[in-house]
């Protein structure tokens, strides 16, 4: 957390506002993130202009007027909130962004595993991961040629932001399950229909998830401090011992790469 869906959420509602916006000054309270604020942080967005707001993979990507690109990683439980006037100060709001109409973009992050630096255009693909789990390119193929020889489980793989950047533990649960695939599958042994069924499943579950802002379970709240309301809607993820909303049997929990993982024993194989 915060995955695809709730980046989509922030991007699509701070875009409009921070688009044209120039910033004026930067405060760096604290660099000790997961990995530490560049010492040049402020001098390079200071004076720039925001060209666009985009995302790619959990990567909140500002475009700067000068061809640099902002990232920002929300981490583990890092937030962006848009505020008017002053930038509060509370402990863990570790930078704040303050804008020409007096507004600021502040982080907060009590775990401070996110990230935050700018970088030059070439390097995005490398810096973000793999291919963005709601690009054109992620078609059935793709997957899989991906999940070929690979011993590793499928839920693993789509964790994987070297492979597909996007998905976290919450969507690569829900997204298996709306395929009908068990999380523990080894991916080298999925069919060309089985990718398929996920590439499709993976496409349905964002974008129902981005329309209703995303999924709020502890930490995540939008741009404007507003909670997702996705969760409300979550058919495995959390719900072990719980009737399956396809076929009514107990879903049941396990492991998988170190991460609780939700299935139907019925609905998926």
């Amino acid at each position: 957390m915060p995955e695809l869906p709730e980046v989509e959420t922030i991007v699509r509602g701070l875009g409009p506002v921070l688009r044209g916006r120039r910033v004026v000054a930067v405060e760096v309270r604290e660099r000790r993130l997961r990995v530490p604020v560049p010492p040049d942080l402020a001098a390079r967005l200071a004076g720039r202009r925001i060209a666009d707001v985009l995302r790619r993979g959990k990567y909140l990507v500002a475009a700067l007027d000068d061809g640099a690109l902002w990232l920002v990683h929300l981490g583990m439980s890092g937030r962006l909130t848009l505020v008017a006037g002053p930038a509060p100060r509370g402990r863990h709001d570790h930078v704040a962004v303050l804008f020409d109409d007096a507004r600021a973009l502040v982080y907060h992050d009590p775990r401070r595993f996110g990230r935050m630096d700018v970088v030059a255009p070439a390097a995005l693909a490398a810096e973000t991961g793999g291919v963005d789990a709601l690009a054109p390119e992620l078609t059935p193929a793709l997957l899989f040629a991906l999940t070929r020889r690979r011993r590793t489980s499928i839920k693993a793989l789509l964790m994987d932001q070297r492979r597909v950047a996007g998905l976290g533990n919450i969507y690569a649960n829900e997204v298996l399950f709306r395929a009908g695939v068990r999380p523990r599958r080894r991916a080298g042994r999925l069919t060309r229909a089985e990718c398929a069924r996920i590439v499709a499943a993976t496409r349905a579950v964002l974008a129902e998830a981005i329309r209703d802002g995303g999924s709020s379970i502890a930490d995540y709240r939008d741009g404007f401090g507003r909670p997702g309301g996705f969760q409300a809607a979550h058919r495995v993820y959390g719900r072990a011992g719980e009737p399956c909303p396809r076929c009514r049997a107990p879903l049941r929990a396990c492991r998988v790469a170190g991460r609780s993982s939700f299935y139907c024993p019925r609905c998926q194989s």
